[in-house]
């Protein structure tokens, strides 16, 4: 896609989506800002509980780094406030359920589950910097240890 950030240093397109806590995201109010952006495929899922708690225990520390985190799915914004609610998470859900912003960032991918091939979210996480450029990615995310290297990488690079 011609408009995909999906080469580093490139200018992320301006984009708003529909968020918890009755917010919009828009990209432009977070200028100045680092923006961690981290992709999974469902609400109450373990490998999305575990990932999600992960960001929420070094929420603090993303925030002396001067970086906001946002996850995002496709669920609904009743699951994600359900979701948010349930884990005490102190960060905002960006409900994506026509995909664009899943789109726009091209993490929607064939899965292998059970023998059957399903369209789905791939776990990633993408690091925006304060000028609104893609600054680092990473696709195929596992959980174990993830949140680590993406508040390594931004720390290392305020």
């Amino acid at each position: 896609m011609a408009d995909s950030p999906s080469a580093l240093q490139c200018q992320v397109p301006e984009f708003s989506a529909a968020m918890t806590s009755e917010q919009t995201f828009q990209l432009s109010h977070y200028a100045g800002k680092t923006i961690v952006i981290y992709f999974y495929p469902k609400d109450n899922t373990p490998g999305c509980t575990t990932e999600s708690l992960a960001f929420r225990d070094a929420h603090a520390s993303f925030e002396k780094n001067n970086a906001v985190v946002f996850g995002v799915s496709r669920d609904s914004l009743r699951s994600h406030e359900g979701f948010k609610a349930k884990l005490g998470l102190p960060f905002e859900l960006i409900s994506d359920p026509e995909e664009a912003v899943c789109n726009l960032f091209d993490v929607m991918k064939m899965k292998n589950m059970y023998g059957k091939q399903h369209r789905g979210v791939e776990r990633s996480t993408f690091v925006i910097d304060g000028s609104g450029k893609l600054v680092k990615e990473w696709r195929g995310v596992k959980v174990a240890g993830h949140v680590d290297e993406v508040l390594e990488f931004v720390s290392a690079n305020q």
